[in-house]
């Protein structure tokens, strides 16, 4: 199963090597790591809206698939201003709680860097095919194949948890099981839920393994692909691109005087 769904439209950068997008995730995630700043983040931020253009995704899906980043945002962003390191002016003061002017550039800088971070690696993730993601795994950065083929395999079991999950709930509802109301009641039917789906999980991948053996996965002899993963001159100019954004950024915050390095 893909991890590309058919409303996601045919794209360049579905057609990059995943290698390639990969490097770029960790070159701007790394980029950002190394100082908290609202600079850095927002032009991190600026850069890559304007190329979630060529993404491929639709209105609805980049939404749906980004919605727990922007959800997480504003949570970070409110516990950071209320409990965040306190410096500068205090604009509020309430008991335990006091909102300083460092706290407010603190939750701003933590807020930006995780819309950064998680949007662009979201996006690459929803336009990349594990099949392809493996065979760039194991041809381009050399990885074992034993590895690559078992995260594989589990990758590809990922989708069949959210359809077991309506089987096994439509199944215990025309049983007449779990059906009692109020939060005990919802919270048993969860847990039974949960602990069915763990059963039928390790049941699945126990044969899977045991047939993936038999068909010789497991062999150390170096094995040959069906399909070649080739790091062109595309793939490169992509991680050129995510290294600019991500020397851009820190450029700008250094310029703007909020650079501060984390581990100094």
């Amino acid at each position: 199963m893909s991890l590309m769904t058919p409303e996601i439209r045919p794209s360049a950068i579905a057609r990059v090597n995943p290698v390639a997008k990969l490097a770029v995730a960790l070159l701007i995630s790394c980029a950002l790591m190394l100082s908290i700043d609202w600079v850095s983040a927002a032009v991190a931020l600026a850069l890559e809206a304007v190329l979630l253009a060529w993404c491929g995704l639709s209105a609805r899906q980049f939404w749906l698939r980004t919605a727990p980043v922007w959800i997480a945002a504003p949570f970070a962003v409110l516990t950071t201003v209320l409990y965040g390191q306190d410096s500068g002016a205090v604009l509020l003061s309430a008991g335990f709680v006091s909102v300083t002017e460092g706290s407010v550039a603190l939750a701003l800088a933590i807020g930006l860097r995780i819309l950064a971070i998680g949007i662009p690696g979201i996006v690459l993730l929803a336009t990349t095919d594990p099949t392809d993601l493996g065979d760039g795994l194991a041809q381009v950065l050399r990885l074992p194949a034993r590895f690559v083929l078992g995260a594989l395999a589990g990758l590809r079991l990922v989708g069949m948890f959210i359809d077991d999950w309506h089987s096994l709930a439509l199944a215990r509802r025309a049983r007449g099981v779990g059906d009692g109301g109020g939060l005990r009641g919802r919270g048993r039917r969860f847990g039974g839920l949960a602990f069915a789906l763990l059963v039928l999980s390790v049941r699945r991948g126990s044969k899977l393994a045991t047939a993936m053996e038999a068909r010789g996965f497991g062999s150390d002899i170096p094995r040959t692909w069906a399909r070649e993963s080739v790091f062109g001159l595309r793939d490169s100019l992509v991680v050129v691109i995510g290294a600019v954004i991500a020397a851009t950024a820190i450029t700008a915050a250094v310029l703007a005087g909020t650079w501060h390095f984390v581990l100094a």
